[in-house]
């Protein structure tokens, strides 16, 4: 079978999660091999031909509308895929309309309706529209874990269009320890650090987390500063830099599995999430993670309420200086991370698929 496999977040200034599922998904179906369907990525008209994220991973169906104006397309009813195709998945709620070929999509949460004052109004606005067009064109519905499946229950789809599949945790290239001992010389940190990784935006709830570190500080054997990756996203746009937070940016692959594999304790205490990537990528690394709940650590986290910042300071000098609790965390991460493939993800998107077509 042939599977057309949406691909147009990485075109976006931020691919965020759902571009790591875009691409994760894609080193899966690969490495299925002759087991797996044939794949093609459909993606707008790259803005520069010399650097295109999405002809990495495999051929490419690229239209002849830049990124706004496809989408624009999908969200009018327009501009469905025409060509060759068994099955049309679409990576997110940007769902394109059906013509020849059944489509499936992967939502991958609902947060704007659990935490609405974490969107902006007109983000709201598209995704509710968005959920809409999914659960009138999607033939089936994915989802990286129950709790989403039983949101979208709760908005309307048919419980059996609901798939639940999880998603990987093995994507990240092998950790380039000279980028990382760059990066970090760079933002002026030397020795042990704490990190967290995320985009900047009001959901990730680093405000509250910059707080909780404020109070841990003094209670470190040192004040080991909190390193904080990712790019910017919008509206707050977190913690300022200061008073032991070192903001660094987005970095490669390669450059942020060597800083996961360093950091004393990974912290990651987002308001809501579908899945949680960032928890599972240190997980893999061997490093000791205090998260808000969330699916994917699979109670391999040292749990915290995302809004008690006594309790976030209080895990994360635990994470961070308890050798018994560092210990369990590491050996319940790494089980926990070895048990999610981007290969076992892709095998069971094959399955639907097959049903799908069949």
């Amino acid at each position: 079978m042939r599977v057309v496999l949406v691909a147009e977040q990485l075109r976006r200034g931020v691919p965020g999660g759902i571009g790591t599922y875009v691409r994760g998904l894609a080193q899966g179906l690969r490495a299925l091999g002759a087991d797996g369907p044939e794949v093609a990525l459909w993606a707008s008209r790259p803005r520069r031909r010399e650097h295109d994220p999405v002809g990495l991973l495999g051929p490419v169906v690229t239209s002849r509308l830049p990124g706004p104006v496809l989408l624009w397309a999908w969200d009018s009813g327009l501009g469905g895929f025409g060509g060759r195709a068994d099955v049309v998945h679409a990576s997110s709620l940007a769902v394109p309309p059906r013509r020849r070929a059944p489509v499936t999509a992967m939502v991958h949460d609902l947060a704007w309706r659990r935490v609405p004052d974490a969107f902006p109004a007109r983000g709201r606005r598209w995704h509710e529209a968005a959920l809409g067009r999914a659960l009138a064109r999607a033939s089936v519905l994915l989802t990286p874990s129950s709790a989403t499946a039983d949101d979208l229950v709760g908005a309307g789809a048919d419980a059996g269009r609901v798939e639940v599949v999880e998603e990987g945790a093995d994507h990240l290239p092998p950790p380039d320890q000279a980028a990382a001992e760059a990066c970090l010389r760079r933002a002026g940190v030397a020795g042990r650090y704490l990190l967290t990784v995320s985009t900047l935006e009001p959901r990730k709830n680093l405000a509250r987390l910059a707080a909780a570190y404020q109070e841990a500080r003094p209670r470190l054997p040192e004040p080991w500063p909190l390193v904080v990756v990712g790019p910017p996203g919008w509206g707050e746009q977190g913690p300022a830099p200061g008073e032991g937070v070192v903001l660094v940016g987005p970095v490669e692959g390669a450059t942020l599995a060597a800083l996961y594999a360093g950091a004393r304790a990974v912290v990651y205490v987002p308001l809501v999430e579908g899945f949680g990537l960032p928890a599972v990528e240190a997980m893999a690394a061997g490093v000791p993670v205090v998260a808000s709940p969330m699916p994917s650590t699979g109670g391999a986290a040292l749990e915290v309420d995302p809004l008690d910042t006594g309790a976030i300071a209080a895990a994360l000098v635990r994470a961070a200086t308890d050798e018994g609790t560092r210990s369990a965390l590491v050996d319940a991460g790494t089980r926990r991370a070895g048990a999610l493939t981007w290969k076992a993800t892709a095998r069971r998107h094959h399955e639907i698929w097959a049903a799908v077509d069949g």
